[in-house]
């Protein structure tokens, strides 16, 4: 059983779905390519969000919980990985 906060991260990521699907429908129909730029980047934006969402829970919790119960070098890592991620 999802957590309110999977079902949450589900449900936009089912949205990303078919924002994308709309996309491919768009290139397909040939449409205005600043349009398709436009949407382009409105799922570049929600997949962000996804991101967001998914590091404030990290840190807020796991990397927290990991640095005060043993292994702080690994969380330290685990954070300088995705901010660099995040960073590109």
């Amino acid at each position: 059983m999802l957590s309110a906060r999977q079902t949450k991260l589900v449900r936009r990521l089912k949205i990303i779905e078919g924002q994308v699907r709309g996309l491919q429908e768009m290139i397909a129909q040939k449409k205005y390519c600043i349009d398709v730029i436009t949407q382009t980047s409105a799922v570049k934006q929600a997949l962000s969000k996804v991101e967001d969402i998914l590091l404030e829970n990290y840190l807020g919790n796991l990397a927290l919980h990991q640095m005060n119960s043993g292994p702080a070098d690994k969380a330290k890592r685990e954070i300088l990985k995705v901010y660099q991620l995040k960073r590109k």
